[in-house]
């Protein structure tokens, strides 16, 4: 069987995620604890990032690998286009969602999680302690204000700008590329998970997530759509 090792409330594990999830593929699900698990993972992998996956004797780390391992192994239904071009504009928007929206919509939660002593807390590893828990949970906001400060405005308002492009390609159609789900609309899917907990991430984060992001109603199309592509490949 499968062997995914991962942080439950990374982006990149939600990616793969979806990904088994679009192939129809069981895993077991390895939850990796920060520090010690690390060093595990190394004298697994070689490295300490998660997600990894363990398929037989092949270990895969890197979301963007291990789609690609996924994708020569199962073959239906297929999450690169066979179009050149289509392909290439699939990799080209996975490589953004994993570079660029990766990189505002963390930073933004950690603006997010600052003053948000639930999110502070639900974030933790599920192996935390329940002392450290409550105790990361009741840092007073004023003590975390300077990690508040990791977003300047203009890292926000640049967000905010790839958010609403997006809403507007979600709402001209289906797909972020085609007439059919691909590798695009999961490593998109993946990252919005960081803005507005899904279901899937259960209580208390789900339906939580960035003040004025998450909230918007201009974005609400755009959670919709993630929301339709989890429903699609059978995440809550």
């Amino acid at each position: 069987m499968l062997e995914l090792h991962q942080f439950r409330h990374s982006a990149f594990c939600e990616k793969v995620r979806l990904i088994l999830a679009a192939k129809q593929l069981t895993y077991a699900v390895v939850e990796v604890t920060p520090g010690l698990g690390q060093l595990e993972l190394f004298r697994l992998s070689g490295q300490r990032q998660v997600p990894v996956l363990v398929d037989g004797s092949d270990v895969i780390a890197d979301s963007s690998a291990i789609a690609l391992h996924l994708e020569g192994k199962v073959t239906s239904p297929p999450l690169l286009p066979a179009d050149p071009a289509a392909r290439a504009r699939v990799l080209l928007l996975e490589d953004w969602a994993d570079s660029a929206l990766a990189a505002g919509a963390r930073l933004a939660l950690v603006q997010a999680a600052a003053a948000d002593p639930v999110l502070r807390g639900a974030l933790l590893p599920e192996a935390t302690p329940g002392p450290l828990r409550s105790l990361v949970g009741a840092l007073p906001g004023p003590l975390l204000s300077g990690v508040g400060q990791v977003i300047d405005h203009g890292g926000l308002e640049q967000l905010r700008r790839n958010l609403e492009q997006l809403t507007a390609l979600v709402v001209a159609g289906p797909y972020l590329v085609g007439e059919r789900l691909s590798l695009a609309d999961l490593a998109v899917s993946g990252q919005l998970s960081l803005l507005r907990f899904p279901a899937a991430a259960g209580a208390p984060l789900a339906g939580r997530g960035v003040p004025g992001i998450a909230d918007d109603p201009q974005l609400e199309p755009l959670f919709a759509w993630r929301d339709r592509i989890g429903a699609e490949v059978g995440r809550p």
